[in-house]
């Protein structure tokens, strides 16, 4: 920004000085030089009072210009200092801005990757939460097949133990005939049993041996249909705590979604409220562009025209025509008559004639802002249609 001053001048400059003499009376300052020369060829004054009143003039207005040129510098140099300290408050105000800008979009790029970032994680929460899902799908399924299998076995192992209990009432029953058996077998000889005849005593042998072994297979299949059952509801509990868990993170979830409701539902109040605000806005326009086709109708009825036809089939493209042709009109008659009266008024003084022309531009400045303002009015009532 570049400031332009005047040249300083020197006080010591003999030019500068002021120089107060005894000035002749009638004389004014503001004429010029030859003016004053011919006012005094025709007053017929003196060479000598000529030359005299002329000096004191030009000494005067000398002064006068220099005194003027020292108070302007002075004023200038204030301007300048002003305008230099106004200046460093815009650039230190620039500055100011320009980091705050630089802040600013800082801030904007780093919310732009929390937002890129949160919405990755939510979308690999999204992910997880559809392969929980699935697996909790998966997971049940197989828990109400196990379900099913343990009901089952559970059935089965009842069965057994009933018939375990059977037999086993069966073995209490018959233990005094095995015993007595037994005590057979210890008075019976040794070689009774290597004699080729079949003895009646051998086959209930084989048989309580094969009952006895079927009674041990029986009992380690039940010991493992225990161990299988304690297993399954093992199984069973862990996937209780897993349903609970999972029942938990849903509730969580929900609450989560129910929450994101509740501000969609505030977000959608405050649209509703902006957008009856907006249809306020467009009920004022419509307000506006109605006392604007009222004002156009008012004045095409003041401005009417027989050469437009009736005034109820015109619209309002044909009212600002004619309104418009009207101004035009009547403007034309104003400069009509006001050229006639200035051709009839040619010989009066210069004052009236300046005083007329003053009222002339005046009212064609008018009549131009009358025409302006119509046409301004015909383009808005051409964008509202």
């Amino acid at each position: 920004m570049t400031s332009f001053s005047l040249p300083l001048l020197d006080s010591s400059d003999p030019r500068v000085a002021l120089k107060m003499e005894n000035r002749i009376r009638n004389i004014f300052v503001t004429q010029t030089e030859d003016t004053r020369h011919r006012k005094g060829e025709s007053i017929n004054l003196t060479s000598a009072e000529t030359e005299t009143s002329s000096r004191d003039l030009n000494v005067g207005v000398n002064t006068l210009q220099k005194t003027l040129i020292l108070r302007k510098q002075a004023e200038l140099d204030e301007v300048n200092k002003q305008l230099a300290l106004k200046w460093q408050e815009f650039t230190s105000c620039a500055a100011a801005l320009a980091q705050r800008r630089s802040e600013l979009e800082i801030q904007q790029q780093q919310t732009k990757e929390r937002v890129m970032k949160f919405e990755k994680f939510v979308a690999e929460n999204e992910v997880k939460r559809r392969r929980a899902l699935k697996t909790c799908e998966t997971t049940r399924k197989q828990n109400i097949l196990k379900q099913r299998a343990t009901e089952g076995l559970t059935e089965q192992l009842e069965q057994l133990q009933a018939r375990k209990k059977i037999l086993k009432e069966r073995m209490e029953k018959y233990k005094i005939f095995e015993d007595y058996l037994m005590k057979t077998l210890d008075y019976l000889p040794g070689n009774y049993l290597d004699s080729g005849s079949e003895s009646l005593v051998m086959p209930i042998i084989r048989r309580h041996e094969i009952l006895s072994v079927t009674h041990q297979e029986l009992l380690q299949r039940l010991g493992r249909m225990e161990e299988e059952v304690e297993h399954g509801q093992r199984q069973l509990q862990d996937m209780k705590q897993e349903h609970s868990i999972r029942k938990l993170m849903a509730n969580k979830e929900v609450t989560e979604l129910l929450s994101e409701l509740e501000t969609l539902k505030e977000k959608n109040k405050q649209a509703e409220v902006n957008l009856q605000l907006e249809q306020g806005l467009s009920r004022e326009k419509l307000e506006e562009v109605g006392r604007l086709l009222m004002a156009i109708s008012n004045l095409a009825e003041q401005c009417y025209l027989p050469a437009y036809g009736p005034l109820e089939s015109m619209n309002v493209l044909m009212m600002m025509d004619m309104v418009k042709e009207y101004i035009l009109d009547q403007a034309d008659t104003e400069r009509r008559a006001r050229r006639l009266k200035e051709s009839a008024s040619a010989m009066t003084s210069t004052t009236v004639v300046a005083d007329k022309r003053a009222r002339a531009s005046m009212k064609s400045i008018r009549s131009k802002t009358i025409f302006k303002s119509s046409s301004k009015v015909s383009r808005k009532t051409e964008t509202f249609s």
